[in-house]
């Protein structure tokens, strides 16, 4: 038995399983695939040809703690998902994200509010997003990674598995931090190799390779190869390995 709101106006293109909740004012366009126990919150718009896979939840408000550096916000709008997206299961968007056409958000997947995901973006099995993040066209995040709140990946950027991305140097002991909380920047084409350790405020340039296990403690120069701990040069990248 599923749960729909009478504001909510299904095409009969749209096919829904078992036991979905449907909240009021979501927008579904033609051709989308709602799985079974999913959960779709008020004012949610999902594009033509999306398909939500078993379990996921889409739209959920966020309900920050009370000692977390991120303040519940008074207006929140609701989650958008472009056409032909793909979240899968046991995935869960909260409203106020903005998620591009083509765009796959994986299994076990978390994305928080005020996120921006552009076109043809892979958000991998287990990865989290947190708030205030930018992902441009064409990134790709492999499993279980972890962006932090105010970091910004912009175009054709690869995040290998298990990468995690940090924002404060004070590790949250004085009130100053909440000033100068900022995430890394990671430009156009730069690659980021398996388990590697981004620091706050860390500036990677368009094309810069990270190799696997690297702590990357100081911005980089663009189309370098770095690696070690701390990372350092070890060489440039070749013209092959270019966009």
């Amino acid at each position: 038995m599923n749960f729909v709101h009478e504001s909510v106006k299904l095409d009969e293109s749209v096919s829904v399983g078992h036991f979905a909740v449907i909240e009021e004012g979501v927008q579904i366009g033609n051709n989308v695939q709602i799985g079974n126990r999913v959960t779709i919150h008020k004012d949610t718009v999902i594009g033509a040809n999306t398909v939500i896979s078993d379990g996921a939840v889409v739209g959920k408000p966020p309900k920050p703690a009370k000692t977390s550096t991120v303040k519940l916000q008074d207006h929140i709008p609701g989650l958008t998902i472009g056409e032909e997206c793909t979240i899968g299961a046991n995935a869960v968007l909260y409203r106020g994200a903005s998620i591009g056409s083509f765009t796959l958000v994986a299994d076990l997947a978390s994305v928080r509010e005020n996120v921006e995901i552009g076109d043809y973006v892979i958000v991998g099995r287990g990865v989290t997003v947190e708030n205030h993040v930018k992902i441009g066209a064409r990134t790709k995040i492999q499993s279980n990674s972890y962006i932090t709140a105010y970091t910004t990946l912009e175009e054709q950027v690869f995040i290998a598995p298990c990468v995690t991305t940090t924002n404060d140097n004070l590790m949250g002991r004085t009130e100053e931090r909440f000033d100068k909380i900022k995430g890394a920047t990671v430009k156009r084409g730069a690659r980021v190799g398996g388990a590697s350790i981004i620091l706050p405020g860390i500036v990677i340039e368009e094309e810069t390779f990270i190799a696997a296990g690297a702590l990357v403690t100081k911005d980089t120069e663009p189309k370098t190869l770095i690696k070690g701990v701390p990372a350092k040069y070890a060489r440039m990248v070749e013209e092959r390995e270019l966009l």
